[in-house]
């Protein structure tokens, strides 16, 4: 049976549950939308069901951020991903893509519990995209200069033994 995390804000005006087969926080993405909008270094994302996505509180405190890619280039783009935040206190909550509409990705950093295990490895995408002044995390760790190439957070999990059914 998933895992039901337990979220909230930092000033606690929106809370929410939502279940997860992939509840390890293992990787850490630097890439300039993450580092921006997650704090130093960037955001650590979960992968979750989306339909059980609960709002148990705050709802009308919660607005939507579309990423641009490419900015200040002729590529400019809206990106396909939605990332909730709060409207009070800026907390990054959840993303949600609509790519892959089943999923939601909360971010780590606003789940109060289950306590999240420690990944052992933590992966360090987008290294090609990480100023120079940013530091990676110590402890073990393997650091990608995209993405970690075709391995999403569910194939990491079943080939960790890590997902939960």
């Amino acid at each position: 049976m998933p895992v039901k995390l337990h979220g909230s804000c930092h000033c606690g005006a929106v809370r929410f549950s939502v279940n997860s087969s992939t509840p390890v926080p293992y990787q850490l993405c630097a890439c300039s939308i993450c580092r921006k909008v997650g704090g130093y270094s960037g955001s650590v994302n979960l992968g979750a069901h989306y339909k059980t996505l609960q709002i148990h509180q705050g709802k009308d405190v919660i607005s939507e951020y579309q990423a641009v890619l490419d900015r200040d280039t002729p590529n400019e783009k809206k990106a396909s991903s939605l990332r909730s935040f709060c409207l009070k206190c800026s907390a990054m909550l959840w993303l949600w893509d609509k790519h892959w509409p089943e999923l939601c990705h909360p971010f780590a950093s606003a789940i109060d519990s289950p306590e999240l295990k420690d990944p052992g490895t933590m992966v360090c995408i987008k290294a090609d995209s990480k100023p120079v002044w940013v530091r990676w995390p110590e402890g073990d760790k393997k650091v990608c200069t995209g993405y970690n190439g075709d391995e999403s957070i569910e194939s990491w999990h079943k080939r960790s033994g890590e997902y939960v059914e």
